[in-house]
């Protein structure tokens, strides 16, 4: 994806309040410039950065109030999720009341520890009503969510308690129907290239393979 405008600056600005942290550079002469305006048929967007040094919930409140926001579907994808209980009942919700969920992971991760905690949460998402599909085409690391069709969230956080809590990330959220349904398109070609996981197979898995995928997932906070 690629942006231009006062979105960029934004970026911008959060790119140089990092690297002024952490580099002995002074950025003030690019942060001074003023703003552009933005043009004619521009996208509305919205920049958000969190990290340790800042509210540590503002990125999981974003993302639960783009899911209880949700009115007719929400489409996920992530390589890492290790939610605390108020991101998975956030999801679960907006499939009980009827929205058409949808999550996307990787089949196999390249951490097998996330990937065991992550799957320790499919019988509830599937109880719940998400459909759940594990990409096969390699390691599935885009982060997006689109909504209803008008509102896309992409960045580096992932659906964990790492990114929520320790990493600095930045996520953008647009609000604009054609961009997002060229995200949702591309959300649609990993589902083709996906297997669908369905509850009797997670209801077939060893009693070792669960009790296993549980036993990790009790590491949530760390990993």
């Amino acid at each position: 994806m690629r942006f231009e405008g006062p979105i960029a600056r934004q970026n911008q600005f959060l790119f140089a309040s990092d690297w002024m942290t952490h580099v002995d550079e002074n950025l003030d002469e690019l942060l001074s410039r003023p703003l552009p305006l933005p043009k004619p048929g521009g996208v509305p967007a919205q920049v958000i950065g969190t990290g340790p040094t800042v509210r540590y919930s503002a990125m999981p409140e974003l993302f639960e109030s783009l899911m209880f926001g949700a009115r007719r579907e929400l489409v996920i994808t992530t390589p890492y999720y290790v939610p605390d209980e108020s991101l998975q009942s956030a999801l679960c919700t907006a499939a009980y009341r009827g929205v058409d969920t949808t999550i996307v992971f990787p089949a196999r991760n390249d951490s097998w520890i996330v990937g065991a905690a992550s799957r320790s949460y499919y019988a509830d998402l599937l109880a719940a009503g998400v459909s759940i599909y594990e990409y096969e085409g390699g390691l599935l690391h885009t982060k997006s969510l689109t909504l209803d069709g008008e509102i896309t969230l992409i960045g580096s956080a992932n659906m964990d308690r790492r990114s929520f809590e320790l990493n600095y990330e930045n996520n953008i959220l647009f609000h604009d129907p054609a961009l997002t349904a060229a995200v949702r398109d591309r959300q649609r070609d990993y589902m083709a290239r996906s297997r669908v996981v369905t509850g009797k197979a997670v209801a077939e898995w060893p009693k070792s393979r669960r009790l296993w995928n549980n036993l990790i997932a009790t590491l949530g906070p760390v990993l």
